[in-house]
């Protein structure tokens, strides 16, 4: 099929009609240069849009060739719309029975997962349950444990006061009385045993009340978690009744995104076994410091009587060997009063020396200044000026060795002074000594009920001073 159609270059009807003012510009615009004017219309800039109405009616917009191509495409794309509608109702409703199948499977399968950890639960729940019952009669025991410990830790307090007693009064010796005896040594040990004993049973009470916190926290800990289990059970197997049909159920858009879990299976059975656990362990922990308590008390109570058997025979000897070291410091002393005498008389004869060397060294001295006012060549450095150059440094030289002498026999002096007033006190407060550890010390110690046949060592009543 031939089609035709109008030459772009056919003269078409001008839409602009001649005026008079247009008449008027023809002759201006034939007088411009040729070249000028093209390159003037030429220009689109100064160009101006001419709309043609008759153009649509002259030309056409598609051939038929484009009509039949058209054509075509439609009842093509018709084709493939009815098939692809096809087969998506086939998808849909095998989607349908394949989804409602599946969401069938999926909440028996869940409901039966709910049963499950229903049962996990409730086994879960009951092992605590009677760990806890446990926990309960072992705390009990520990705190009876801890109020005999408690007691015996009071009752120690009478031996420690005669022992600290014994010390106190012991401070009263004098000088070199104060010396640290075979008695203090005692008597410092039967304090610290029984310090030590304090001690150890203070760490037990402390020791004691620290386990008691550490079993209730570990009973605390399962009872929180058997309440938790509690509350679980109770809201899972309400869940694992729910139907369709049930009441209360409804929509809870964006649900399933909300992930609130901290645990999974193994952590969550993990986290139950580790509470029994540690509360296994200080129920053991409590056992055996129970133990040591009731070990403590009996080497507490041999050791201190032992010691006290310790600190009398001390006494006893000290007293003896306090009465000959008095009799041997009287001889001393006697022996050191006839040396100061004698130092005495040294001091005096040395302090006579010094001062009669002060006449020969004015006139030595004198002498030398004397020549000092010759004049002229008569300042002569003659023998005479050595000698009493030397007669000076002799006499100097004489006074220092006197001097030092003075000052060592000074020094000795004093330190027999020293020695002197020692003794003398020494033997001052050795009668004060023998009161001491015979009147007072021994005196309270005898009437101490520490004989194992009075009364138990840790009932003994306290002694008055």
């Amino acid at each position: 099929m031939t089609m035709y159609s109008a030459s772009p270059m056919m003269r078409t009807g001008s839409v602009t009609p001649m005026t008079p003012e247009l008449s008027r510009m023809l002759p201006d615009i034939a007088d411009h240069n040729i070249a000028n004017h093209l390159s003037r219309s030429l220009n689109f800039g100064h160009a101006k849009n001419v709309y043609n109405p008759a153009r649509n009616t002259i030309y056409s917009r598609y051939s038929t060739c484009d009509w039949d191509t058209s054509n075509k495409a439609n009842f093509n794309l018709s084709e493939r719309e009815r098939s692809l509608a096809e087969r998506l109702r086939a998808d849909a409703w095998r989607t349908v029975k394949s989804t409602d199948q599946r969401t069938r499977n999926r909440q028996t399968s869940n409901s039966k997962r709910l049963g499950e950890r229903v049962t996990d639960i409730t086994f879960w729940k009951d092992e605590l349950n009677s760990e806890m019952r446990a926990m309960d009669h072992e705390i009990e025991n520990l705190q009876e444990h801890k109020r005999v410990l408690e007691k015996a830790y009071h009752d120690t307090k009478n031996p420690l006061a005669v022992a600290e007693e014994c010390l106190l009064q012991r401070e009263k010796r004098m000088g070199i009385d104060m010396v640290h005896d075979p008695v203090e040594k005692n008597l410092s040990r039967e304090v610290e045993v029984i310090r030590r004993c304090q001690d150890k049973m203070k760490r037990l009470i402390e020791k004691s009340h620290i386990q008691l916190r550490m079993d209730r926290a570990a009973q605390h800990a399962c009872d929180k978690d058997a309440k938790d289990k509690h509350h679980a059970q109770h809201l899972d197997d309400r869940m694992q009744q729910l139907r369709n049909t049930s009441a209360g159920i409804g929509f809870h858009p964006g649900i399933e995104g909300v992930d609130n879990t901290i645990t999974v299976p193994y952590s969550w059975v993990k986290f139950t076994q580790e509470n029994i656990a540690r509360s296994q362990r200080e129920r053991e922990m409590s056992e055996r410091l129970r133990g040591e308590i009731d070990a403590l008390l009996r080497a507490c109570a041999n050791e201190m009587w032992s010691q006290f058997n310790s600190v009398n025979n001390s006494f006893n000897a000290r007293i003896q060997e306090t009465t000959d070291a008095k009799n041997k410091l009287q001889a001393h002393l006697q022996r050191v009063n006839g040396e100061i005498r004698d130092m005495e008389r040294a001091i005096a004869l040395l302090r006579k020396a010094i001062h009669d060397k002060e006449g020969p060294m004015k006139v030595a001295q004198t002498r030398l200044d004397e020549r000092t006012r010759r004049i002229n060549v008569e300042l002569c450095n003659d023998p005479v000026m050595k000698g009493l150059q030397r007669e000076v440094a002799e006499i100097r030289e004489s006074v220092r060795l006197l001097k030092e002498k003075l000052r060592t026999a000074e020094n000795s002096l004093v330190r027999l002074l020293k020695t002197k007033a020692t003794l003398e006190v020494d033997i001052g407060v050795k009668e004060n000594s023998l009161t001491i550890d015979g009147k007072y010390c021994m005196g309270m110690r005898k009437e101490m009920p520490m004989d194992p046949k009075v009364g138990p060592i840790f009932t003994m009543p306290l002694i008055t001073y």
